[in-house]
């Protein structure tokens, strides 16, 4: 029987709508399907991550199960045309579990170590001589400048007023000078450079901070120079440059290193790869084209800022002396002087200090004139630490005296050893002593966060400087008269060492010098007195 057209009419588009309904579910559950799946894949994804980095964060505390911790020395060296850096190797279980590197300059008069940057903040200590720094702040007003008149005066500052119409020759950020004992902070990503302006070799100690929060790369240190060509000195013939610093003074630590026909000769051929190798200058990867478009220079300017055929190293002699705008030394001390610490609220990056001087009398904290000192810079004396995270002490121990047993509450600690040699015990959470033995002059040690510590100077006594990774490291004496035994009620300490109470009274009280001990204060001899 045949359907009337009214209701032929009438069941089509039901028919229509129902093909549609049924479309529209198949793509619905499509989609269900795709975002589970979806759902699926991103909670694989963030367990895989989650449990990557627990493996990571595993790993990293595994890293702080050492048994045993030795004295470190320069395990390598790359040598330039005016001056030579040593390099602590980074991979050792101690640098790995403070997370930090170590690296020490060694620049002859006239070197001017190339402008470059790194990935972590740094700390620099000078351990001899003098010289001038230079740091470059994003952001910062170029405040010294020098006109033609200003040269001829020797580049001494005048009036402003009298500047009017003269033509402006430089202008640069500020400098610092350098002396000995100074602590220079850097923060990551600031381009420095450091020019031997004296008459004696200049010795810079380098501290670098790689799991520090600035640093948003891999947990290596990775140096990028703005000039030069870094690498040039490690790929010519071995042996070719004569050593700056061929003989050491009479007692001072020589770095290891093999003498052949007297020609320097690295102790191991440099591997690629490493953290601290640099093929060349950032701009050498940047076509010629480009960079003379950026810097309105031509091609052969372009091609030099590329530095491909420089083969001076990554240290340079500057052949008729460093022509740069700085105030008198003395002008320079005296309003840093007038600053102060500062409260560091009301100064700007641009503003704050980037170097103080830990050998200054008036950062002494500890002193006893029978034993020796402690200086410390943390946030409040040097208020750019609190930027970088870091902070610095200096140490010195007259002949056989004591540093009280302690540890650090909230921060690594690289000791490095800068006069005479100490002799220095570390024991770990289990009881057990992974140090005993000689620290000597240029040698370096890491003491782990709450691993605790004692320190004696031998017969010539010791000076030594330590990096810490808090700004506000805080120590903890075990002995003496503000330590956590005399803060123990007697009774605990009686129970707790199986003792009377008379010994117990003895255990807190003896000691009344406070953390350093002279040697008439300690009865006896002990095992400072091996060797």
């Amino acid at each position: 029987m045949a359907l009337s057209p009214s209701l032929s009419s009438t069941i089509k588009p039901h028919f229509t709508i129902s093909i549609r309904h049924t479309k529209l579910i198949h793509q619905s559950m499509a989609m269900m399907k795709a975002s589970l799946l979806l759902a699926f894949f991103l909670l694989f994804a963030g367990t895989l991550a989650r449990r990557q980095q627990q493996d990571q964060q595993w790993q990293q505390q595994n890293q702080c199960q050492i048994n045993r911790i030795n004295a470190l020395e320069p395990y390598d060296r790359v040598q330039a045309e005016a001056g030579v850096t040593e390099f602590w190797e980074p991979e050792n279980q101690q640098f790995q579990c403070a997370g930090v590197e170590f690296i020490r300059h060694r620049i002859q008069p006239g070197g001017l170590l190339l402008p470059s940057y790194v990935n972590t903040p740094l700390l620099s200590f000078t351990e001899q001589g003098k010289g001038v720094l230079g740091v470059v702040l994003p952001g910062c007003p170029e405040t010294y400048e020098s006109s033609s008149q200003q040269q001829q005066q020797q580049q001494q500052f005048s009036d402003p007023s009298q500047r009017r119409g003269q033509r402006i020759q430089d202008r640069h950020q500020k400098v610092q000078n350098l002396n000995q004992g100074d602590v220079a902070a850097i923060p990551a990503g600031a381009a420095h450079w450091i020019y031997n302006d004296g008459n004696d070799e200049l010795v810079v100690v380098v501290f670098f901070d790689v799991q520090n929060n600035a640093n948003q790369l891999d947990a290596n240190r990775r140096r990028f120079y703005l000039a030069g060509n870094p690498q040039a000195q490690s790929q010519q013939q071995q042996g070719q440059w004569q050593p700056g610093h061929q003989q050491q003074q009479q007692g001072q630590w020589q770095p290891g290193r093999q003498q052949q026909q007297g020609q320097w000769q690295p102790m191991r051929q440099q591997q690629q790869g490493q953290s601290y190798q640099n093929a060349g200058n950032i701009f050498n990867g940047f076509d010629v084209e480009f960079l003379q478009e950026a810097f309105n220079v031509d091609r052969e300017t372009a091609e030099k800022l590329q530095g491909q055929r420089d083969q001076r190293g990554h240290i340079v002699r500057v052949q008729q002396g460093l022509q740069i705008i700085r105030p008198p030394q003395s002008r320079q001390e005296q309003e840093q002087e007038q600053r102060g610490y500062g409260n560091g609220v009301d100064e700007t990056i641009c503003s704050l200090k980037l170097k103080e001087n830990i050998d200054n009398p008036s950062h002494v904290d500890f002193t006893n004139p029978q034993a020796g000192r402690i200086s410390n810079l943390n946030n409040f004396k040097f208020p750019i630490l609190r930027h970088l995270q870091l902070s610095v002490a200096r140490g010195e121990l007259h002949r056989n005296a004591i540093q009280s047993p302690q540890y650090m509450l909230n921060a690594h600690n690289l000791l490095y050893v800068t006069h005479g040699s100490l002799r220095v015990q570390i024991v770990n959470n289990q009881g057990e002593s992974v140090f005993n033995d000689q620290l000597q002059r240029g040698q370096v040690v890491v003491i782990p966060q709450n691993f605790a510590v004692v320190k004696r100077a031998n017969e010539q006594g010791a000076r030594w400087v330590s990096f810490r990774t808090n700004d506000n490291a805080i120590t903890q004496n075990l002995a003496g008269r503000v330590s956590a035994l005399r803060s123990l009620p007697v009774d605990v300490v009686a129970n707790a060492y199986q003792v009377s109470r008379e010994d117990a009274q003895k255990l807190k009280y003896n000691q009344q010098q406070t953390s350093l001990f002279s040697a008439s204060s300690s009865k006896g001899q002990g095992w400072w007195s091996s060797s």
